[in-house]
């Protein structure tokens, strides 16, 4: 990529950002139908992880860029499946089959909350006013949906909004990872095949062991669709989102689960057709008015910093 300008290196990552978003958003009502099958989350996140590795394989290898089996890049793998993918997706299929998609998309939007000091802890990221603000609006926006009677249908939904929190907390953590310690050498759609494999290979017993393993190809239908389809996804946004943590930094990538959140909303009611209240409108433009206030972090030079 040619240089860019100051100004325009920020449009560029901003951009990035919403493209993220907007792809990340739409796995939300993919992984609902997904689950409507009643296939458990490990024989699922099995399969994704197959379309994963085929995708980001197809296009690694025949630029020569395969698994690496350093020391760095075999512990970026094993960090990356469990904190990016295992865990996260575990809790992601068990709450999206109970709660409603939209939801979903805005609980994301915790990811920069618990990123934000846990990056100021360890010297990651400066302190800005601007920067806070735009957090605390975020909370805001999180907070307004989650009072009583404005979003969840069934109060009883509310216990499982702890399960879909884990998910950002091992985003917050992943990222905060990535940011601190690179991706190894690789460039991210290499770190991404090595993170896919690894995670494939780890989660192939367990969905034996814990009987959810089945086969996708027995009754090819919408749920199956819906899970390659986002599968396919998963794969390319996450390795944009590895590059992102990396180039910007932990707190600013993250600030696509704000993006994530307004278009997992508006698939959510064009696919699934899901209706929300009006609150939810106001909660978008405090979402969308704190992507606003939070800029990338200028980053020194590093070898392993993948290129664009």
């Amino acid at each position: 990529m040619t240089a860019l300008s100051a100004g325009g290196q920020r449009w560029f990552l901003v951009g990035v950002l919403l493209l993220l978003g907007l792809g990340w958003g739409l796995t939300q009502p993919l992984g609902k139908i997904a689950t409507s099958t009643g296939h458990g989350p490990f024989g699922l996140i099995f399969w994704q992880l197959v379309v994963c590795t085929g995708v980001l394989g197809a296009i690694c290898l025949p630029r020569g860029r395969g698994l690496v089996f350093t020391r760095p890049a075999l512990r970026f793998y094993v960090v990356v499946a469990a904190l990016g993918t295992l865990i996260p997706n575990a809790t992601f299929y068990l709450s999206i089959a109970r709660l409603p998609s939209g939801i979903m998309s805005i609980l994301i939007s915790a990811v920069p909350m618990i990123a934000f000091p846990i990056a100021l802890l360890l010297g990651m990221e400066r302190f800005s006013w601007a920067r806070l603000a735009g957090l605390c609006l975020g909370l805001m926006a999180v907070g307004l949906l989650a009072a009583p009677g404005a979003a969840l249908p069934d109060p009883a939904m509310a216990a499982f909004l702890p399960v879909a929190l884990v998910g950002p907390l091992c985003y917050a953590l992943e990222g905060l990872y990535v940011a601190r310690n690179g991706t190894a050498g690789m460039d991210p759609v290499q770190a991404m095949f090595g993170a896919s494999v690894t995670g494939m290979v780890l989660c192939l017993p367990v969905a034996l062991l814990t009987g959810q393993f089945f086969d996708p190809f027995a009754g090819f239908g919408r749920a199956e669709v819906a899970l390659a389809a986002s599968s396919a996804l998963h794969a390319l946004v996450y390795a944009a989102y590895v590059w992102l943590a990396f180039r910007a930094g932990a707190v600013f990538a993250s600030q696509c689960s704000y993006i994530v959140t307004g278009a997992g909303i508006f698939w959510a009611m064009v696919i699934l057709g899901e209706r929300f209240p009006p609150s939810l409108w106001l909660s978008l433009v405090l979402l969308l008015s704190g992507v606003a206030l939070v800029s990338p972090r200028a980053r020194s030079a590093r070898g392993d910093v993948p290129a664009a």
